[in-house]
């Protein structure tokens, strides 16, 4: 496998993804608690929870899944239970990660369009509660996935690997968690993104409007607009987390489909098509992806992250040039 094109690639791609995405979202973590980037608390605690929670999927799906099992196929990692509690962690994080990315634009979406209901529901108790409560059905939810997996090998009566039983393609109880599955992530969190994301844009276009109307008329000419220049900023964040997040999950979506309606099987050792084996994995290389593009996402839409991530990045080089002079 790692002699091949596809092997070479992904040898390449998942050790790279490691070392972008740990540091980036620890940076994320690290600027965004000290809240000096100008956000409110409530999106302050939103983005450093979404970043422990990518940073969390990077370990567990990118470091310990598959690096480890591109360089090191057989260490105890491998031995089936680890293996199976590997997989349950990995969804678990899935989950928490999409789930959060809609609690976020949710929240946004109150905060825009909802005066009334923002006063209750965007404060910091609030988000405390959704990521507690998101996080807690992430687990339990996906705890069915370790009883859903079976060894690939018995060697001295050990048992190695993982893999779907046959009967979780066969048994209407197993369809129907996987339907569950498959449709709480990543199907109805996208489409509940784009339909927030639907009903905030609209909301916004009517209200700027209304707004230009009102300063015109009171000016006598349209001038420039500090609440909407903080609106937009705003709303640009929402929707490169929100857009960025529908993007990379597409393929793994579709992937899905074909599956299901071809009748077909997820990827399980060597019982695979080459069309469904290419598919599949593009798909989980964009979902895992997903984990590191936030951290740029804010470096290019917010001002005084980047002067943060600019003083972290010199202060270090600084405290070596006093002790060198000293």
């Amino acid at each position: 496998m790692h002699g091949s094109p596809k092997g070479l690639l992904f040898s390449i791609y998942y050790p790279t993804l490691a070392a972008i995405g740990v540091p980036a979202n620890l940076a994320v973590i690290v600027i965004m608690s000290r809240g000096r980037c100008g956000l409110s608390r409530c999106i302050t605690y939103y983005l450093v929870t979404m970043a422990v929670t990518d940073l969390l999927l990077i370990i567990t799906a990118v470091i310990l899944n598959r690096i480890a099992g591109i360089y090191f196929p057989i260490s105890f990692l491998s031995i089936t239970p680890i293996c199976s509690l590997r997989s349950v962690l990995i969804y678990a994080a899935i989950d928490s990660s999409a789930w959060l990315t809609v609690a976020f634009t949710f929240d946004r979406f109150v905060a825009i369009c909802c005066q009334k209901l923002k006063i209750k529901y965007c404060t910091e108790k609030t988000v405390v509660w959704v990521v507690g409560i998101v996080s807690i059905l992430s687990g339990l939810k996906n705890t069915f996935w370790y009883f859903a997996l079976e060894p690939l090998y018995m060697i001295n009566n050990i048992p190695w690997f993982c893999s779907l039983k046959l009967i979780f393609y066969t048994s209407p109880a197993w369809a129907t968690f996987d339907w569950i599955h498959r449709i709480s992530t990543p199907c109805l969190p996208c489409i509940l993104i784009l339909l927030l994301n639907a009903l905030t844009i609209s909301y916004i276009l009517a209200a700027n409007r209304v707004r230009r109307r009102l300063r015109t008329h009171s000016n006598g000419e349209a001038q420039s607009d500090p609440e909407m220049e903080k609106r937009r900023r705003s709303i640009v964040l929402l929707f490169c987390i929100s857009g960025s997040f529908i993007l990379l999950y597409l393929l793994y979506f579709i992937t899905i489909l074909y599956v299901r309606i071809a009748n077909l099987t997820y990827f399980s050792g060597s019982n695979f098509s080459e069309s469904t084996f290419i598919l599949e994995e593009y798909g989980y290389m964009l979902q895992l992806l997903s984990c590191c593009i936030n951290p740029f996402i804010y470096a290019g839409t917010q001002i005084k992250f980047r002067e943060e991530l600019k003083n972290g990045v010199k202060y270090p080089l600084t405290l070596i040039v006093k002790l060198v002079k000293s």
